[in-house]
């Protein structure tokens, strides 16, 4: 009799979506080399590099544009728009769940956005509207851009060293052993 807790995940399949990037991707890289080919052969029959009225790779380009192509050459398309989700956090959140709770980072192999709250009852509520959420993020970032909202509530006080506490103490747990 096997027991489902013993058993161990199996690793996330990439899905279609991120088959078809890579596939496009690819296909563009062979693409540009193939013009780039092209491009040195008619150089070389030309005897060289010429500047002209012609726009070519030297002209400049909008910043826009140039980020853009950089951001797609580099497979950078799912952290560039969860960057923006964090940008337009109070949008996609509202106001009130905005102020008290802020998306501190985004783990691309897992697909997890952690979220920081300031209170337990904030982190609570978020907890609670998580599934809602993580449907209204893929909706506007593609789906199973991100599978799981890992909820963070306040943080403890630091453990602060006095002048009557052990060297290597843990603190009062370790004397009830």
């Amino acid at each position: 009799m096997s027991d489902k807790s013993e058993e161990t995940p199996k690793p996330a399949e990439p899905s279609g979506v991120d088959l078809a990037r890579v596939a496009l991707r690819a296909a563009k890289e062979q693409a540009r080399a193939r013009g780039a080919a092209a491009e040195q052969k008619k150089q070389a029959r030309r005897g060289g590099l010429r500047s002209g009225a012609r726009a070519d790779g030297r002209d400049p380009q909008p910043l826009g544009a140039a980020i853009n192509r950089l951001i797609t050459e580099r497979g950078w398309e799912t952290p560039a728009a969860v960057g923006g989700v964090m940008g337009r956090w109070p949008q996609i959140v509202g106001d009130d769940l905005a102020k008290h709770c802020v998306p501190q980072r985004y783990d691309e192999e897992a697909r997890v956005l952690t979220v920081q709250c300031d209170s337990t009852t904030w982190a609570t509520q978020l907890r609670l509207l998580a599934p809602q959420l993580v449907a209204r993020l893929n909706q506007d970032l593609g789906h199973g851009t991100v599978k799981l909202i890992k909820v963070h509530g306040p943080q403890g006080p630091a453990r602060r060293f006095g002048p009557l506490r052990a060297p290597g103490s843990t603190g009062p747990g370790d004397t009830y052993g």
